[in-house]
């Protein structure tokens, strides 16, 4: 297994080269390689699957372009994944559609806490693209992603404070959509 894994940093390294010097063949197995993580990120910001996937073929022409960039300090997927982010947030603000609302959605609290259930990952995907655009944008980026608030704050130009507000009911409305689901599937339904 490890032998594998080798051979596949070594065949990504060299295919990297390759697609540099414009080798298509290399930039379509890149492109194959990376392409359905990368739907998946571009997914987590865009609920609709058409928009989603265009902002993952612009940031694959953006890869391309500025391949000669990546220095393999890193890993060359979280490189791609972060061309990925900024493209999704760019192709919602084009389309106006970033808002973070400073007023609170009403929370119902029920005095329950999270139960474990079975969630599948469609139900997971659909609680996050149900969140208010600002919400879900920020919830993306720190609780997935893995962005810091500050990192939040300047890719999204709004102030740290806002990145912090906006985590924070985005976990409230999710935590009260998962109690909801809990309640639902153990027969109790409570609104």
């Amino acid at each position: 297994m490890l032998l594998k894994v080798i051979q596949l940093h070594k065949n990504e390294r060299e295919l990297i080269q390759q697609a540099i010097k414009q080798n298509r063949e290399a930039q379509h197995v890149l492109y194959e390689l990376h392409s359905p993580k990368m739907l998946s990120v571009c997914r987590y910001y865009i609920k609709d699957i058409r928009q989603a996937e265009e902002a993952m073929l612009n940031g694959f022409f953006k890869v391309f372009k500025y391949l000669d960039k990546f220095k393999a300090e890193g890993s060359f997927e979280g490189w791609i994944r972060r061309i990925m982010v900024r493209e999704s947030i760019s192709l919602l603000r084009g389309k106006k559609r970033i808002e973070f609302p400073a007023e609170d959605i009403t929370i119902h609290e029920d005095g329950s806490t999270y139960n474990n259930t079975e969630l599948e990952v469609e139900d997971i995907q659909r609680l996050i693209d149900n969140l208010p655009e600002g919400y879900r944008m920020v919830f993306v980026m720190y609780a997935i992603e893995g962005y810091k608030h500050k990192e939040i704050a300047e890719l999204l130009n709004i102030s740290e404070s806002t990145s912090k507000s906006q985590l924070f009911k985005a976990r409230k409305v999710l935590q009260q959509k998962v109690n909801k689901l809990n309640n639902t599937s153990n027969g109790t339904n409570q609104i």
